[in-house]
């Protein structure tokens, strides 16, 4: 992803976006992740394998057509960190 996609996707960070495909593999269930703003998926996505949640598949899905995977994800929070969550 280029910086030119990366700071279009901050400049939606406000927007609402639903999170799928994560497993949790402390209780080997998938969660239902509740719809949050982007900027808070993102941030979710990037730190979850340290709350011991499987993102290899996870998907977030923003806007109209928008979707971002988890290494985007994870890309997006260590360009802009908690800038993507700050109002």
């Amino acid at each position: 992803m280029d910086e030119e996609a990366m700071v279009a996707i901050f400049k939606q960070r406000q927007t609402m976006a639903r999170i799928l495909g994560v497993h949790d593999t402390r209780n080997h269930t998938d969660p239902a992740i509740p719809d949050r703003q982007l900027g808070q998926a993102i941030q979710f996505i990037a730190n979850a394998p340290a709350d011991d949640y499987d993102v290899r598949r996870s998907v977030v899905f923003y806007g109209q057509t928008g979707s971002l995977n988890a290494s985007q994800c994870a890309a997006l929070w260590a360009r802009f960190g908690a800038q993507l969550i700050a109002a």
